[in-house]
């Protein structure tokens, strides 16, 4: 079964192609964010321009015709509306012309299945780390749902990255210079907030930035990423005890960064838990987690009527029944 699977919740147009479970084709096209943040329309325009190339590349790329594909599954949310609804109607436009099973999938969702499924994990607890989301999650094998066991209290950790990026003036304002910076970087005092399983980003931004005024860039781009990571670790550690799992995995595009990956390794080792994240392509934002969400689905006859395919800006990660 081949099936296509369009990812367009933010600044990234990606296609990816799965024939059972085996990635074919992982392409995408992504909208140069700059020093300046994303502005939805803007992305959604650059999604557009791009969309048919990008899904011509993806089937290229996989040695197949659009006519053997077999399903087609797209991002519901959470995400920006205009980015979300050029995937909506491309997966649309696809299942209409092919007549082909269409499924709306659940970012958060699919970032957890990718990395299940290249890591060859059973059932993690997983730290999904992402621009727009930071929680805590563990499947409940009675319902088939993540259970949120702790989540940020107001912004995603990558959305925090980024707007220290882009304070500090650098081009692409990517969380990878941060990173780049604070190997550079000595350890300040900066706040620390962790109410139980939950945590909250936003002082700590404020407290970095303002100390962009008198301290070192490498400094405080060191002692942000200390701080925030800290945090996640701490509450992260509590769910490994509190739910008993001898798997941890990190998701999503912060899952990334180094040092968080080593800090979280040293978490589970002490817990006597096997730690693993993804490769970086299927960490960032793509369309081979959204396929294999779709493919799993497909399998279970699990689609959607195309009439009822929408989009959902705010979707929580524990509405979704997972398919395996």
């Amino acid at each position: 079964m081949a099936v296509i699977g369009i990812e367009s919740s933010a600044h990234t147009f990606g296609v990816g192609i799965i024939e059972n479970g085996k990635v074919l084709a992982n392409v995408k096209s992504m909208y140069k964010i700059g020093n300046k943040g994303m502005i939805p329309i803007e992305v959604s325009e650059h999604h557009i321009q791009n969309a048919g190339s990008t899904i011509k590349l993806a089937l290229e790329t996989a040695r197949i015709k659009a006519r053997d594909l077999e399903g087609v599954g797209y991002t519901k949310g959470p995400g920006l509306g205009p980015c979300l609804q050029v995937g909506q109607l491309s997966a649309k436009t696809l299942a209409h012309r092919l007549k082909i099973p269409i499924v709306p999938v659940n970012h958060g969702v699919a970032h957890v299945e990718i990395t299940k499924h290249t890591q060859k994990m059973k059932d993690p607890l997983a730290l999904y780390v992402s621009g727009g989301n930071s929680q805590i999650l563990v499947l409940d094998e009675n319902t088939r749902k993540y259970k949120i066991m702790g989540e940020t209290f107001d912004m995603g950790i990558g959305n925090a990255i980024d707007n220290l990026a882009r304070s500090l003036g650098l081009e692409h304002a990517w969380g990878s210079d941060v990173e780049r910076l604070a190997k550079e970087g000595s350890y300040i005092e900066m706040p620390y907030t962790v109410k139980g399983m939950d945590f909250s980003f936003t002082g700590l931004l404020t407290n970095a930035v303002k100390k962009l005024e008198t301290e070192k860039k490498e400094d405080v781009c060191y002692s942000f990423q200390e701080t925030a990571f800290s945090m996640l670790c701490e509450a992260t550690e509590r769910g490994l005890l509190l739910s008993n799992k001898n798997e941890l995995c990190a998701c999503g595009g912060v899952a990334q960064n180094t040092k968080l990956a080593k800090m979280l390794e040293e978490v589970a080792s002490e817990n006597g838990a096997r730690f693993a994240r993804a490769p970086n392509e299927f960490n960032a934002d793509n369309g081979a987690m959204i396929a294999l969400v779709a493919e799993n689905n497909i399998k279970n006859k699990k689609y959607e009527k195309l009439e009822n395919c929408d989009i959902k800006q705010k979707y929580r990660i524990d509405e979704v029944v997972v398919y395996e």
